[in-house]
């Protein structure tokens, strides 16, 4: 078989001129931008997921003889061509949103000087509220864009600040319930409303007199690569979730090297997020969230 495989390929070689360069270049550009303009979404889990599937199937189905099998596929292809646009409308409207701006699709995030002034402002911010006596939920965007979530709430690109975080979190203003979500060095939005946490985390522990601002934030942080910064109503304590995991009673110097290591951009070379979690031992069946050996320092 890999005879036949060198064959192949030697035969298409022979046979490649500049239009077949051309054609392959086509296409390459157009997958490019389409994988672009869903990098961020939940299609890009499901897409993942079809990928390896039809791969597997197609091996499987070239190394043993299964004509029924076979068969079944062929039959199944035309309504699964079908079933994508269902399955991926609204990712599909969102993309066609962000190419039809054209802005995001080139953005880079937030740069290395605008980095320690988020961090600043959101770790100055968060103690104010804990010394306030006033609770709050703050995410900050990552790889996965949380578009979705920001319909949820109020639109306000504004820049970060101490004072607006505190006037936003204040008792019996309109913004107050609800989390701020950034995105770079911006408010992207505020009130915004999140998946609770399904696993369960806090259902045995001490701590499960917490709110839904910490249920939020373990439940933003199992469906996505965000950071959420939760500070409680009642005693003041700042925690932070990240990956389904919640540290907690943090000040604000570790608070800071949190949100450093946590938010740092990801350097060029290292494993993508969603294979980190992959290749990662997994310990969420402990009963109470571990922290991390970096964060604790």
């Amino acid at each position: 078989m890999l005879n036949t495989l060198l064959g192949d390929f030697s035969s298409y070689i022979q046979r490649l001129n500049w239009l077949s360069v051309l054609d392959l270049l086509l296409v390459t550009a157009v997958l490019y931008v389409l994988l672009r303009l869903v990098r961020g979404t939940r299609a890009v889990v499901l897409l993942r997921g079809m990928v390896v599937l039809v791969v597997g199937l197609a091996v499987l189905t070239s190394l043993v003889p299964l004509p029924g099998f076979t068969w079944l596929l062929r039959t199944m292809l035309p309504a699964l061509l079908i079933a994508i646009p269902v399955i991926f409308a609204p990712e599909i409207r969102r993309a066609l949103e962000r190419l039809g701006r054209a802005g995001p699709l080139f953005n880079m995030g937030v740069g290395p000087s605008d980095l320690e002034l988020t961090i600043a402002s959101l770790t100055t911010g968060a103690q104010r509220l804990s010394d306030r006596g006033l609770g709050g939920l703050i995410v900050i965007e990552r790889e996965v864009r949380l578009g979705e979530y920001l319909e949820t709430g109020v639109a306000l690109d504004a820049i970060l600040s101490p004072e607006l975080m505190l006037q936003i979190f204040h008792v019996n203003t309109p913004l107050h319930d609800g989390a701020v979500i950034l995105r770079g060095d911006r408010i992207a939005a505020a009130a915004c409303v999140l998946p609770l946490s399904s696993s369960g985390t806090l259902s045995p522990s001490r701590d499960r007199q917490m709110g839904l601002r910490h249920r939020a934030a373990l439940g933003i942080s199992e469906v996505s690569d965000a950071v959420a910064v939760v500070i409680s109503e009642e005693n003041g304590a700042i925690s932070v979730a990240h990956n389904g995991r919640m540290i907690r009673r943090l000040d604000p110097a570790r608070l800071r090297n949190i949100l450093f290591a946590f938010y740092r951009p990801r350097p060029a070379g290292t494993l993508p997020a969603w294979l980190t979690r992959l290749t990662r031992t997994d310990r969420r069946g402990s009963k109470e969230p571990v922290e991390t050996a970096e964060a604790a320092k």
